[in-house]
Parts: C-alpha cells; structure tokens; sequence
C-alpha cells in the first residue's frame, strides 16, 4: 500500500510540474505579446504630417450626450487645426451610431462641433456607417473614390496612429499622413492597455480578411 502511494504522489507531483511549467510558459507568451504590441503602439505615436493632401479624415470616438467626448474633441481640435494650416481644403468626420438608442451619429455630431469651430459646411463629408477603425477607413476610402481624391490626412489620437497606419497600409492609401493628439482627456495607461486588446483583433481579423483590390 505505502508503494502505491509512493507512486500515486509522484505522479501528482509530476502533473503539478507539468501544469506549472504550462503556466509559466503562458503567462511569459502573454508578457512577450504585450510587450510586442506595446512597442508596436510606440512606433506609431511620433507620426507626423509632412505634406498638404486632398481630404482629412478624422476617425470617430464616442458621443457623450450627443456631443463629442473629450477624448474625441481632441481629435476634432487638432483636425480644425490641420485645417486652419492648409493642410486639407475638406474633411471626411467617420463613424455611426454608438448605440441604438444614439440620437447622432458619431459623423454628425462631429460635424456640429467643427461647424461650430467656424469649419463651413461644405467642406465636412459624414460617413455615418462606421463602427470600427477599419470600416472608418474602408468607407473613407470609398467616399475619396468617389470624389476622385487620392491622398489623405488620417487624424486621431497617438496612442492609435500605428493601428490606423496598419489598417491604412492593408487598405493600399496613397502615403497617408497624420496628425495625432495627444491623450489628455484619458488615463494614457488604460488608453494603451485598451489599444492592446485593439490592435490584437485587429491583426486576428486581418488574418482573415481577403486582401484589398
């Protein structure tokens, strides 16, 4: 009987060895992915615009009381200024509804706070459909084909430029520029640990997605 459990607790010692090294193993694979697409986020934060381009596209964050949030202000103030400087004569403001129950879009409500900044109607296009930062610039792209524009000016926040110039990148845009805010309205350490999980279903979905004609 003493054998048997000689040989019983070995076993059970060799399975808690097993599923410890398992552990380990996982929890330093999920560190070294972090750490890869923390350093991926990085790169892309210093982007910067060098040139004029036909259109500005400005990718949509949430509404807070059919206005923009402040995180999203910060995007739409550094989009009227690339406007103001000359760097586009026109900006695309993308995205949909929030929720079912939004009263706005996230298009139209930046449209009303650029208007209200003094940018003329007539030099914002809504693309209302958008519910990711991929369909933000799919749709976009679309809407530049339409009007014959080739190159643009993709603004947004820094902790999401090496995202958006991924997506762009896979989408085939012309040398797309960027103006990026920076993160003030936000904890910048929540805004990259939620970029992480982003930016990980984005390059899970990409693996997926048929390539771009």
């Amino acid at each position: 009987m003493s054998q048997q459990k000689s040989t019983f607790g070995k076993s059970n010692k060799r399975w808690i060895k097993r599923l410890s090294i398992i552990l380990a193993s996982g929890i330093l694979l999920f560190a070294l992915w972090v750490l890869f697409i923390q350093i991926k986020i990085g790169q892309g934060m210093d982007l910067t615009s060098t040139q004029p381009t036909d259109v500005g596209i400005v990718l949509g964050a949430r509404l807070w009381n059919d206005e923009p949030s402040p995180a999203l202000k910060e995007r739409l103030d550094m989009a009227y200024e690339g406007y103001e400087s000359g760097k586009y004569p026109v900006l695309i403001v993308s995205g949909g509804l929030d929720s079912p129950e939004m009263r706005f879009t996230e298009a139209e409500g930046m449209a009303t706070y650029l208007e209200q900044r003094g940018i003329p109607e007539s030099a914002i296009i809504l693309e209302n459909q958008a519910t990711s930062t991929y369909e933000n610039l799919l749709f976009s792209e679309q809407i530049m084909k339409q009007k014959g524009w080739k190159t643009a000016t993709i603004v947004t926040h820094q902790f999401h430029g090496s995202r958006a110039r991924d997506i762009a990148a896979f989408l085939h845009y012309d040398q797309p520029q960027f103006l990026l805010a920076e993160v003030k309205a936000q904890n910048i350490w929540q805004t990259r640990g939620r970029e992480t999980l982003a930016y990980t279903k984005w390059l899970l979905d990409k693996s997926r997605l048929p390539e771009p004609s």
